[in-house]
């Protein structure tokens, strides 16, 4: 049987996999310029090893890296760890208080409105999805409202992510989005 470490008041996300040791973000240059299917495990391993060390906000960072990983639609890695919108929406509502996280509604709004490089269009979706479940998690999460009088940015309805999720994301993305929010 496995160990697993953690700080003893913390339970393991339970869509994310377990590592055997704590790692660090660091891990995750090993990787180099691959974003491939070991990426994203590695991302979804790192993220469950902050959350287990205390580090939520660090957690959330890691399954943003998940989402920017290069992968198939049918990728072999995804019928195991599905994209991972359920370890969002459940470290989101699993955090302590005394726990640093930042306001996520603020990361998912500057995530989504400044993306560039490889798939941006699936990838500002996929922040816009993780915005949306930050606002329903926690309503009291205030968005960045200069940033978005200044660049003259809407936000987005739920309508425009669905669709937007539907026509860059993978089949069956919106659906497995839409089980998680609360």
């Amino acid at each position: 049987m496995r160990t697993v470490f953690h700080r003893g008041d913390l339970e393991p996300c339970p869509f994310l996999p377990i590592p055997e040791h704590p790692v660090t973000a660091a891990v995750m240059k090993r990787h180099g310029e691959d974003r491939g299917p070991d990426f994203y495990l590695g991302a979804l391993t790192c993220a469950q090893s902050l959350w287990l060390q205390g580090l939520p906000a660090q957690a959330i960072l890691q399954l943003n890296r998940a989402f920017a990983a290069d992968l198939a639609p049918g990728a072999e890695i995804l019928t195991r760890h599905p994209l991972p919108y359920a370890p969002m929406a459940w470290l989101l509502q699993n955090r302590r208080p005394d726990q640093f996280i930042g306001n996520p509604r603020r990361h998912f709004q500057h995530l989504a409105t400044r993306m560039s490089g490889p798939r941006s269009e699936v990838r500002v979706w996929r922040a816009w999805a993780c915005w949306w479940l930050s606002r329903r998690i926690d309503p009291t999460l205030e968005a960045d409202e200069e940033q978005l009088a200044r660049e003259d940015i809407a936000e987005p309805a739920l309508t425009e992510i669905e669709n937007g999720l539907a026509r860059f994301g993978h089949a069956g993305e919106v659906a497995l989005w839409q089980e998680v929010i609360p």
